[in-house]
């Protein structure tokens, strides 16, 4: 296949402006002269090391992180295996940057920040014709599908179209994750109106101007969306992203067993807490079976953790119900108990007989728990008589302040390690930096669903699921429980680095991907070793010699591409 192929004709302004193919000042002197880029660029022809010193130096010269993002996004628009690279080689110090907690403020200031638009904006207004609006997205390669009504945008509630940097930014952590081809990929946000009344009062915004539309326009705009990208699409794992409580577990029920779909809130961050228990119990020295879960916060997130720590102490003999008794759940209201009146489905299957109370400290003495997970979006709610309360009650508490972004954390590092005397075993959802604590260096574990979803992703894709199931995701969180290493464990890192994200991904999309195969979820021929499958066929932003004969690359994205269409 001759280089032109690939770069389906384009030649000279239309190449550079297209961000899949531009290499900019890297494309080489025959480059340039095939494909008619003579005075287009500058003379000098830089390699990528050149291209990422120039690009770190931007970057590193802007004091705020929404200003990086921005700069981060742009370079993204314009020359998306530069941008890859970049983040790929610097994990640690990008991802906070164009995913949480930068993402949240990016998603605040969306309007306002507008350069070019990425991905696809789907509206009540295109009700009946929502499949041709899908034909307009210029891959029909589409492999995963993160999607968004924008209503609960991470800790920071309704931010309806101005949501679209949730979708891009998780997609983005696909690729750089776990490798899957960025033409893969397609964010997309419903627009369905906004309660919030500063954006509906900000002629900036850049969604639809009006009240959010609920019940059956609503319902009728997702099922005619599920159908259309399944049809234009039918290989592509659909990831339902951000929605409120009252529309996400009733449409995961809907949609979970007629496609391959999941939601990354519920299910991936069940999955991810779910690890760091387990490592966290190897600091302990004790069973999961021996837990009690106190959860600050009935949302998504809790109940999805709550739900997925029941399936892992099913799945190791305990009954359901007695797994469930094990769990125990804070709202805004104080704790569920069987006797409140009016509660939701997914509430009252962890509404236990006791008292009623809303005095955390004082719930945490009456119902003992080994744990105490926030997911509440409620900053500052696990105070010092909390942490205290976890510490009398326990060794080595475990404290969990997993709500995003950093702004809207229960608790801070410094705080759970200086309260506890150093004895808590802490976990965030945004990243905070080392404490050091009486000469001891405790470094706290960040439960970043990017652990899970890019490699559960990748194995659903590369195994043709037709769908996703619990188990699914409890074999992801051992996957990712068992990266964590000795020398992680002494410092209190419940997580691994996040530099060895690529292998863990690996890991956990083959131990998926194989249990697709194991259950007869999938009607693809399983490959010989599924293991160096996944490898095979995880992208690498590396440039290439378009001049050349024949391209190894372009036969790999092609392959890759095929797989897609079967």
């Amino acid at each position: 296949m001759k280089s032109e192929v690939f770069f389906r004709g384009k030649r000279g302004v239309d190449l550079l402006h297209d961000p899949l193919l531009n290499k900019g000042t890297a494309f080489n002197e025959a480059e340039r002269q095939t494909l008619g880029l003579e005075g287009l660029l500058p003379p000098r022809i830089n390699s990528t090391a050149q291209q990422l010193e120039r690009v770190l130096d931007n970057l590193r010269s802007k004091a705020d992180p929404l200003e990086k993002y921005i700069f981060l996004i742009s370079l993204q628009d314009r020359n998306e295996t530069l941008f890859y690279r970049l983040v790929m080689d610097h994990l640690e110090e990008m991802v906070p940057l164009i995913y949480t907690p930068t993402v949240g403020r990016a998603c605040e200031r969306y309007g306002h920040v507008f350069r070019r638009a990425r991905g696809l904006y789907v509206s009540l207004h295109d009700r009946g014709r929502v499949r041709d609006v899908l034909d307009n997205w210029p891959s029909r390669e589409v492999r995963m599908i993160v999607f968004t009504d924008g209503e609960r945008i991470l800790g920071l509630g309704d931010l309806g179209a101005d949501g679209m940097g949730i979708p891009v930014g998780k997609l983005s952590l696909y690729t750089a994750c776990a490798g899957v081809f960025p033409e893969q990929c397609l964010p997309v946000t419903l627009d369905v109106g906004t309660d919030n009344e500063e954006l509906l009062a900000d002629p900036l915004y850049v969604g639809l101007p009006h009240r959010r539309v609920r019940g059956a326009d609503y319902d009728a705009l997702i099922e005619e969306f599920m159908v259309a990208a399944h049809e234009a699409f039918p290989a592509a794992c659909l990831q339902f992203e951000d929605f409120g409580n009252a529309n996400a577990f009733r449409l995961l029920r809907r949609y979970r067993n007629l496609y391959c779909t999941f939601n990354d809130d519920i299910q991936g961050t069940g999955s991810v807490t779910l690890a760091g228990i387990y490592s966290a119990l190897r600091l302990t020295g004790e069973r999961l079976a021996d837990q009690r879960f106190l959860f600050f916060g009935a949302g998504e997130a809790g109940i999805g953790i709550a739900d997925t720590l029941v399936a892992a102490l099913h799945q190791e003999g305990m009954s359901g119900a007695e797994a469930r008794r094990r769990c125990w759940l804070v709202d805004s209201r104080g704790l569920v108990v069987a006797e409140r009146a009016h509660l939701s489905e997914h509430k009252l299957r962890y509404a236990h007989p006791q008292a009623a109370g809303t005095d955390l400290p004082k719930i945490i003495e009456r119902l003992q728990p080994t744990a105490i997970i926030g997911a509440s979006a409620v900053p500052g709610a696990f105070t010092e008589r909390v942490v205290r309360a976890m510490a009398r009650q326990n060794r080595r508490p475990i404290v969990f302040a997993l709500s995003n972004p950093t702004s809207r954390s229960e608790c801070t590092a410094e705080q759970a390690y200086t309260w506890s005397d150093g004895r808590a075993i802490f976990a965030s959802g945004s990243p905070f930096d080392p404490v050091t604590l009486n000469g001891v260096l405790h470094e706290p574990g960040q439960a970043n669903n990017a652990y899970i979803f890019p490699g559960l992703g990748m194995g659903l894709m590369l195994s043709h699921a037709s769908r996703v199931t619990d188990e699914m995701l409890l074999v992801a969180a051992r996957a990712l429980a068992d990266r964590v290493t000795s020398d992680d464990l002494a410092h209190d890192r419940v997580f691994p680095r996040l530099t060895h994200i690529r292998d863990i991904s690996h890991a956990i999309a083959t131990a998926v991907g194989e249990l697709v195969y194991a259950h007869g979820l999938s009607d693809a021929q399983p490959p010989v070793d599924f293991a160096a499958h996944v490898r095979e066929h995880m992208y690498q932003p590396d440039y290439h010699d378009y001049t050349a004969e024949q391209d190894s690359r372009v036969g790999a994205f092609d392959e890759v591409m095929s797989l897609a269409s079967r």
